[in-house]
């Protein structure tokens, strides 16, 4: 019987000057959340359908969304805290949020709305998102994030731009981006960071809207830009992302990619084994409040 623990390590590409990074990750192909060690072995497990981001809260618990719904899980695998998506009508959710007051913020598509949801599984808050009539169900969002001063950025990811709303929902602006955007994170220094889907780049605009830096498809030689998904800013200025590899692409190139501000490639993870198109990475060794 395979063993659990399984080694990673040949395929964790690392440079001599840039150790590899622990991480929990999302698989959504491969139909699981994992934890990933500094060694390359995955260490912890969760199998759901289509999971699509995650999170280690400072409990040590996991939280992470997937097609029906959300979950808080600890590294026992005990369930601590869930909520369940409706079954009355189609709906996919693409992005969870722990906030600072227990909550769990939830985007929907079908349904069409950011939700907060309370530590019993209630809905303490709704606000309703509305996209093109055109766009189907699986294009409306992405990577929903509450900021700091109560307002929320969103992917629309079908109608590629990226919106601000404030904490009644009330759209303050709207930033358009190439392809359907994945991510969006919001910086200290007030820039945003943003994962352009199959517009094959990654964009980061200061607070006028002006673009300050970008990764395009082919600035990185031997590693194409494919769909650009989940992403996070280090705190050395590094940026690591998800290249998901669906759409044709199974097995072709790295899954994750980490590049310095002058674009140079420092770390990669292509385990094409054991995960088919990683979508959304936490490092677990990356100090302070994680960027993403």
């Amino acid at each position: 019987m395979r063993s659990f623990f399984l080694s990673l390590a040949s395929l964790l590409l690392v440079t001599a000057a840039q150790a590899a990074h622990p991480f929990l990750c999302c698989d959504y192909g491969g139909g699981k959340v994992c934890v990933v060690s500094d060694k390359g072995e995955i260490t912890w497990q969760w199998d759901c359908k289509s999971p699509q981001d995650c999170w280690k809260l400072a409990s040590g618990n996991y939280l992470f969304c997937f097609a029906t719904g959300a979950l808080e899980v600890t590294p026992e695998k005990k369930v601590v805290w869930e909520y369940k998506a409706p079954t009355d009508v189609p709906v996919e959710v693409h992005s969870c949020q722990p906030l600072p007051d227990g909550n769990v913020l939830v985007t929907e598509c079908g349904t069409s709305r950011i939700i907060e949801v309370d530590r019993a599984g209630k809905i303490a808050k709704e606000i309703k998102l509305v996209t093109a009539p055109e766009i189907k169900l699986h294009n409306q969002f992405r990577g929903t994030r509450k900021l700091a001063n109560g307002h929320y950025i969103v992917c629309f990811k079908g109608e590629g731009k990226i919106v601000e709303l404030d904490g009644a929902g009330k759209v303050l602006r709207a930033i358009k981006v190439p392809g359907d955007p994945h991510a969006a994170v919001t910086l200290p220094d007030g820039h945003l960071l943003v994962d352009c889907g199959d517009g094959h780049k990654v964009i980061e605009f200061d607070a006028q809207e002006k673009v300050v830096w970008e990764l395009n498809e082919n600035d990185l030689p031997g590693n194409t830009l494919r769909l650009m998904a989940g992403c996070q800013r280090l705190a050395n200025g590094n940026t690591v992302f998800c290249v998901y590899l669906g759409h044709g692409h199974l097995g072709q190139q790295p899954q994750v990619i980490e590049v310095t501000r002058d674009k140079k490639v420092v770390w990669e993870v292509a385990d094409h084994a054991h995960f088919k198109t990683i979508n959304q990475i936490f490092l677990l060794d990356e100090p302070g409040p994680a960027v993403r």
